[in-house]
C-alpha cells in the first residue's frame, strides 16, 4: 500500500465534494468456487483500495461527512482462523497503516446505518457489482435488488471519478511496473510462438510471468489466431503457418494497478505481404492517434482521426472506396473497426467501469453515439493531464458481419464487397499501448515493446 498520508488526502478531498451524509464503502468478500472453503483468488474492490488500501476480505468503511469521522469495520482473526490462515494484523493496526483512527467490529456497521436511516441522513453508496454486496445493501437499506444501481449516489460517483481519474506520481509508477511486466509477457509470447503449438501454451506462458512477478493477469488473456473476434478467450486452437496471433493481455501488480497491451504477430518468422499491408495501416493509425494526444483534445476526435486513417488505408487497398471522411461519418469503416479507440485505465483495466462509462468517459454535455462502432467508444471526453488511457485501433475481417452487411446492401458506396473475398479468412490486427497525458502532450508508459514490422520480424527470427 501507499503511505497513510496519501489515503488520508484522498478521503479528505472526497468529503469536500459531498455536502452531507455518510459515504459507505463495501470491500469485497471471498467468493466460493465449488464449495464454501474453496474460493476464487480474492480481488479487493478498487474503490475500497483507492481510499483505504487494505487488501483483504470482509471489510467496510464509513466516512461521516458531517462529523468528519472515518470508521473502518472488520473483525480480528480468531485463534481458529490463525491456525488455518496464519497471524494477521488487527483491524486497529490495519487502520493505522492507512490513517484511520476509529475501528469497529463488522457487525456494528448495520447498527450505524440503521441509526443514520432513523435520523433521515443520506447514505451514499456506489453501484454494486458483486452479488454479496448487493444482498447487503438490499437488506441493510431496504432497497429492492433491481433498484440498487438507480439509487446509487451520483455525487459520490462523480467525486470518485474526479479524484481517481487523475493519476498521482505514485500511481503512474505502479502502472509502469504493470506495463513493463506486460511487455515481458508479450515478448515471451512472440519468442515462443511456432507452428504446431496451441494457443493455450502461450496463454500459460504469459499468465505464469504475471504470477511470477507477484501479481496476476489484469483481465482474462486474449491469445488467438481468430483475432477477428474482439474478446476471444478460447485457447484451444493449434497455430498454423500463415496465421496471425493476436495477443491482448496485461499484468496486474501486487497493488492491483493494470497494464493493457496488445500486439499482433505472425506464426511464421515474417509477415506475408497481405499481412504487412493491413498491419501497416493499423500501426499508422495508432502512431498518429498517440501523437495527437494532449490536454484539452476530446478523445472522440482522436478516435475519428484513427478511423479516417484506417478508412484511407483500406481505400488504397481497394477494400473500401469513395471519400474516407464521408465513409467515417456514415459509419461504413466500422465493418472493419467496430470498437472504440481506447479507455481509461488504472486500478481497473477499464478504469472505474463499475461507476458507469457515462461518468468516466463522457462529460455531462456529451451523449453517446448510437452509430454502430462509435457506440462502443468508452472514452470521448476532453483529455486532462494525469489521465492514463489506452490507444488500440484495429482492423478485423469478421465473416459473419461482412455477410450480414452485404446481404442488407449496406454502404455499397464505400465497401468493395467483391474485394473482401480475398480477406475473408484474414483474422484481425490490433495494436495497443498505454499512454499518460502530460501537461504538454503525452508519454508512452513502460519500456518499448516491439511493434514495427521490422522489430517483430527480428524478434521472431
Amino acid at each position: 500500500m501507499f503511505k497513510a498520508s496519501i489515503y488520508e488526502k484522498r478521503r479528505s478531498q472526497l468529503t469536500k465534494k459531498i455536502d452531507s451524509g455518510l459515504l459507505l464503502f463495501l470491500g469485497n468478500e471471498e467468493s466460493s468456487m465449488n464449495y464454501t472453503d474453496n474460493v476464487y483468488p480474492f480481488r479487493q474492490d478498487s474503490n475500497f483500495l483507492y481510499f483505504f488500501g487494505i487488501d483483504q476480505p470482509h471489510l467496510a468503511a464509513i466516512i461521516d461527512v458531517d462529523e468528519q469521522k472515518t470508521i473502518l469495520f472488520g473483525d480480528d482473526f480468531s485463534i481458529e482462523m490463525v491456525v488455518w490462515m496464519g497471524p494477521h494484523p488487527t483491524i486497529a493496526e490495519l487502520g493505522k497503516k492507512v490513517g484511520v483512527q476509529h475501528t469497529a467490529p463488522y457487525g456494528e456497521l448495520v447498527d450505524y446505518l440503521k441509526k443514520a436511516g432513523s435520523a433521515a441522513r443520506d447514505i451514499h453508496f456506489l453501484p454494486p457489482y458483486r452479488p454479496e454486496n448487493k444482498i447487503k445493501l438490499h437488506e441493510w437499506l431496504d432497497i429492492p435488488l433491481a433498484a440498487l444501481n438507480d439509487q446509487a449516489s451520483v455525487p459520490f460517483i462523480k467525486g470518485v471519478v474526479a479524484l481517481a481519474g487523475i493519476k498521482s506520481p505514485e500511481e503512474i509508477e505502479e502502472i509502469e511496473k504493470a506495463v513493463d511486466i506486460s511487455g515481458l509477457m508479450h515478448i515471451s509470447a512472440m519468442k515462443s510462438t511456432q507452428s504446431g503449438i496451441k494457443e493455450s501454451q502461450l496463454a500459460g506462458i504469459v499468465e505464469g510471468i504475471a504470477i511470477a512477478a507477484g501479481g496476476r493477469l489484469a483481465y482474462p488473456a486474449i491469445v488467438t489466431v481468430n483475432g477477428q473476434t474482439l474478446h476471444n478467450h478460447y485457447h484451444g486452437n493449434t497455430l498454423k503457418k500463415g496465421q496471425l496471433v493476436l495477443g491482448d493481455f496485461g499484468a496486474e501488480t501486487t497493488m492491483h494497478y493494470a497494464g493493457d497491451i496488445t500486439r499482433t504477430f505472425p506464426v511464421d518468422a515474417t509477415f506475408t505481404q497481405q499481412q504487412k499491408e493491413i498491419y501497416s495501416i493499423v500501426l499508422d493509425a495508432q502512431m498518429k492517434a498517440i501523437e495527437a494526444i494532449k490536454p484539452g483534445v476530446p478523445y472522440l476526435d482522436i478516435h475519428l482521426l484513427a478511423s479516417t486513417i484506417i478508412a484511407k488505408g483500406l481505400i488504397a487497398l481497394g477494400i473500401m472506396k469513395g471519400d474516407a471522411d464521408a465513409a467515417v461519418a456514415a459509419g461504413a469503416h466500422a465493418l472493419f473497426f467496430p470498437h472504440g479507440l481506447g479507455h481509461m485505465m488504472g486500478l481497473d483495466v477499464h478504469d472505474m467501469e463499475d461507476l458507469g462509462e457515462q461518468h468516466v468517459g463522457y462529460t455531462e454535455s456529451q451523449s453517446r453515439s448510437e452509430q454502430f462502432g462509435l457506440n462502443a467508444l468508452r472514452l470521448a471526453r476532453p483529455l486532462e493531464p494525469g489521465f492514463v488511457l489506452t490507444v488500440e485501433p484495429g482492423i478485423y475481417f469478421i465473416p459473419e458481419l461482412i455477410d450480414s452487411w452485404e446481404a442488407e446492401g449496406r454502404f455499397t458506396d464505400y465497401i468493395n464487397y467483391p474485394k473482401l473475398k480475398e480477406y475473408r479468412t484474414f483474422g484481425g490486427v490490433r495494436i495497443e499501448d498505454n499512454i499518460l497525458v502530460t501537461e504538454s502532450g503525452y508519454r508512452v508508459l513502460g519500456q518499448p515493446i516491439p511493434k514495427t514490422i521490422e522489430e517483430i520480424e527480428a524478434l521472431r527470427k
